[in-house]
């Protein structure tokens, strides 16, 4: 029950944790500060630009904004048309992610029996991971290309340096990372082990081992020889409510079946 306990209030920190990355993230989709320009060796530059995927922004020195769209889509480079796109699929798989987080953790009590809401949670986890990643790859490849131009001394336009949005990404980007690390650790885990307990287990007893029909029993009366792992696995995990037979009677009762 403490362990349960424990389970829940985890996965209650990793959905908040994934929930504000992906505010974060989401946020910066509309944020004109992806690139700043960079005016500290001109003196008569008396404007700012900047820009972001979607259009190009001027602010003069009376402090008008002007900011245009970009003209052609199809004009535009691969790495723009890349970066649009992992940025969104970072926004929907997030969504969908909190959705499944939602169905599956045990606070929520949506997902039906423990295993199936550990499965759910689980495909939560996997789901914010792959938004963490595209949001890491969009923001880290932007930034990379902004420090090779602006490190270039063979570009000779204007240079531009990462605006606030790239910070807000990485951040953003490394919430959903963590919480869905966590979260997938502690689902898989216990989803993981459900399932490695529902296979069948040969019982060895005594009875079996003497007689020839088969004889189960004291497997009908709750023993199972199980090892010392499986032993704690079923314990911790409440997969089995029967007596398990200790790992010294089994090993005896294996000894005895093979030579008595």
């Amino acid at each position: 029950m403490e362990y349960r306990m424990t389970v829940m209030y985890i996965e209650i920190v990793c959905f908040m944790s994934c929930l504000c990355g992906w505010i974060l993230v989401c946020s910066t989709i509309p944020t004109d500060f992806w690139m700043v320009s960079e005016d500290s060796g001109s003196v008569l530059m008396t404007a700012d630009f900047y820009h972001n995927l979607w259009k190009d922004c001027m602010t003069d020195g009376t402090g008008v904004t002007v900011c245009k769209d970009y003209a052609s889509m199809m004009a535009l480079s691969v790495y723009l048309h890349v970066c649009r796109a992992l940025t969104v699929c970072s926004v929907i798989t997030g969504f969908f992610g909190g959705v499944l987080t939602l169905i599956g953790m045990k606070c929520t009590k949506i997902g039906g029996s423990e295993t199936a809401s550990a499965r759910v949670t689980f495909a939560a986890g996997i789901t914010y991971l792959v938004s963490a990643f595209c949001g890491m790859i969009t923001y880290t490849w932007w930034a990379n290309r902004s420090i090779s131009d602006f490190l270039n001394p063979a570009y000779l336009q204007l240079k531009y340096e990462l605006g606030a949005a790239i910070f807000i990404g990485w951040g953003g980007s490394f919430l959903l990372l963590f919480g869905g690390m966590v979260l997938s650790y502690f689902s898989g885990k216990e989803c993981f082990q459900s399932s490695s307990l529902k296979r069948p287990l040969r019982p060895f007893t005594y009875g079996s081992s003497r007689s020839d029909d088969k004889d189960w029993s004291d497997l009908e009366q709750g023993h199972l020889c199980l090892s010392w792992w499986e032993t704690l696995v079923a314990f911790f995990a409440g997969g089995y409510t029967r007596r398990p037979i200790p790992l010294s009677s089994c090993l005896y009762i294996q000894y005895e079946a093979r030579t008595g």
